[in-house]
């Protein structure tokens, strides 16, 4: 069982892809499909529910495209993952104040709520901005290291 949807990792991608930009310009929804390895059909349905919540910006136009809705520092993994598949919930017995009668006397309730809480404040803490530059680290290591590797094989 996957916590997040595969819809959830596309509109991470998209997203990441979006802070590494910022505040550039707009970016076409088929770039975006190709740069995050995407369908442009799937790209096309995450950017409108990324839309809808306010977290990309729709830009008409020939040179129009996509953009943050704000800061990537302001945007964080729980926004993403709330706009693309909804409230996260580590159990049923999660779900609203009523969503378990045993809830009042349930070990597994308090450990459940528990758990729930160390997902939302992971989540909550963890910004478009920081996996940017996570993103771009890991880009320029990369490089590093293919270079060494071929400065290696030359001499």
């Amino acid at each position: 069982m996957n916590l997040f949807r595969q819809n959830t990792d596309y509109a991470l991608r998209l997203m990441v892809n979006l802070a590494q930009k910022w505040p550039g310009k707009a970016v076409s929804a088929r770039v975006l499909a190709r740069e995050g390895d995407v369908s442009s059909q799937f790209t096309c349905k995450i950017l409108q529910q990324l839309h809808e919540a306010n977290l990309v910006i729709s830009c008409m136009g020939p040179r129009g495209g996509y953009r943050l809705g704000r800061p990537p520092g302001a945007i964080t993994m729980r926004d993403v993952i709330s706009a693309v598949q909804g409230p996260i919930c580590a159990n049923n017995c999660m779900v609203g104040p009523d969503g378990c009668p045993r809830r009042q006397h349930c070990s597994i309730s308090l450990k459940m709520a528990e758990l729930q809480n160390n997902i939302e404040n992971y989540l909550d803490n963890v910004t478009l901005e920081e996996l940017a530059n996570l993103s771009v680290s890991m880009i320029e290591k990369k490089a590093n290291l293919n270079d060494s590797e071929r400065f290696a094989a030359e001499g």
